[in-house]
């Protein structure tokens, strides 16, 4: 919790956001990347001979927040109205005669963006941690709710039975493929450039190609390989839309999980705190599943953010600024409410209360009718024409919620009793048996998994 005695702006700084993360675009977090890649340069260029090796170890030395403060920084720049500048010039001073060689050749983007390339690939290791262990709590659940039958619900009203566990190995498959869209998408984005002005490379001569390299070696970064002043800001706009679809899939299990818990459903219910949490100020009742709430919330920002980057790739000839802005905002935000969704929506999967019960009494409470699919294909099996099963199936639920069961109507049927028992049609109507194929299913994809969630 931030200093009460602060006069808070942003929500980011006081409610949402954990701290680690929050802590990756710190001003101090962001010069000191800012000063990583000025001493990877000079290092570079005193390697191929370009500066004086002692210069570069000076520069080396003074390239962190201890020599390189960040009101120093803003000094410059109240007069420089030049972020880079204020920086160089900063870092020039506290390197002494060797500082005459900082950013040798380098223009100002190659900072930015290769700093940038650092906080990325910072940010995208722990997104990946974060869907790593949203999957391991779905699966958990699939595994430990593989056999629970449960109604499926489409468009809002009864299907046929599957299971709970089925329901969860589905969710977390496809955050799994989120996490393989990341490991490929991670190449695309962790790069940096240095190649100068309108990215030439001209300013660092005949040493440009080895320069770039030995600078993106110490950095741990690739190269953008086709540069123009800036990196390409597609590898961007792919990044926040890949946000947005994770975010998407979080709101869609979080909306679940709001729509089980319905008062009316109560099939699940998210981690409630009975000694001291309160759900209404009026409702002392309520038990609200505010967390899934929030994560719909943050879910609904999170996708909103993708548009200013697609917008970035836009470009005037070489490079203009008018990305420069929006960055500022728009991947800190989207960063940090990402991880902040994803792990208070692990938390509610951890948590979660599955009640095999209710989720018993819903199958009783449709008094049979979510089988009806057992039944067309056991008749049709019998040899009646699919279609004619069908329609003896349609005619039977009429006035699905009047007596008798489905059960009953079946048996006293004429077409249904010509080809079923009593006997088979009990069979074919106990939800239990039905869900061994979903309980199978939720098998081979946890199967499937259990490699990519081991790592």
């Amino acid at each position: 919790m931030a200093d009460d005695s602060v006069d808070l702006f942003c929500p980011l700084e006081f409610r949402y956001g954990r701290a680690p993360v929050r802590a990756l675009f710190t001003r101090g977090a962001r010069l000191a990347r800012a000063l990583r890649v000025e001493a990877a340069l000079a290092a570079t260029e005193a390697e191929l001979g370009m500066i004086p090796a002692d210069a570069a170890g000076a520069i080396g030395r003074a390239a962190d927040l201890s020599h390189v403060s960040i009101d120093r920084v803003d000094e410059y720049e109240r007069s420089l109205q030049h972020d880079v500048m204020a920086m160089t010039r900063a870092l020039a001073d506290a390197a002494g005669e060797g500082g005459r060689w900082v950013h040798f050749g380098a223009t100002s983007q190659d900072i930015t963006d290769s700093a940038l390339g650092l906080e990325l690939q910072e940010s995208a290791a722990i997104l990946r941690t974060d869907l790593t262990a949203l999957a391991r709590a779905l699966a958990e659940l699939a595994k430990r709710h593989r056999a629970t039958p449960e109604v499926s619900r489409t468009h809002g009203q009864h299907g046929v039975p599957i299971s709970f566990g089925l329901k969860m190995a589905v969710a977390a498959a496809e955050v799994t493929r989120h996490r393989r869209r990341l490991d490929e998408l991670v190449p695309r984005l962790a790069v940096g450039k240095m190649s100068g002005a309108v990215g030439s490379g001209a300013g660092f001569g005949r040493h440009a190609v080895e320069v770039e390299a030995g600078v993106m070696r110490r950095l741990g970064l690739g190269a953008d390989e086709a540069p123009t002043q800036l990196v390409g800001r597609d590898r961007i706009a792919e990044f926040t839309n890949w946000l947005a679809l994770v975010a998407s899939t979080a709101e869609r299990l979080a909306t679940e999980v709001r729509n089980l818990q319905r008062t009316e459903i109560a099939e699940v219910a998210e981690p409630f705190d009975e000694a001291r949490q309160v759900g209404s100020s009026t409702m002392a009742q309520k038990r609200n599943p505010i967390v899934s709430e929030s994560v719909s919330s943050l879910a609904r920002l999170v996708r909103a953010f993708a548009l200013p980057p697609m917008e970035n790739m836009i470009q005037w000839h070489e490079r203009d600024l008018a990305n420069s802005a929006n960055e500022r905002i728009v991947l800190p935000h989207a960063i940090v409410l990402e991880d902040d969704l994803l792990s208070r929506l692990t938390k509610v999967f951890e948590g979660l209360t599955v009640s095999p019960e209710r989720m018993a009494e819903e199958l009783d409470r449709s008094g049979g009718i979510a089988m009806t699919e057992s039944l067309v294909l056991a008749l049709t099996s019998k040899g009646l024409a699919r279609a004619d099963a069908h329609e003896a199936m349609r005619r039977l639920t009429r006035n699905p919620r009047d007596p008798p069961p489905l059960a009953a109507r079946a048996r006293s049927d004429p077409t249904v009793s010509r080809h079923l028992s009593p006997e088979e049609i009990d069979a074919l109507l106990d939800p239990a048996s039905y869900v061994r194929a979903a309980a199978e299913k939720t098998d081979r994809i946890l199967a499937g998994l259990e490699p990519a969630l081991g790592r």
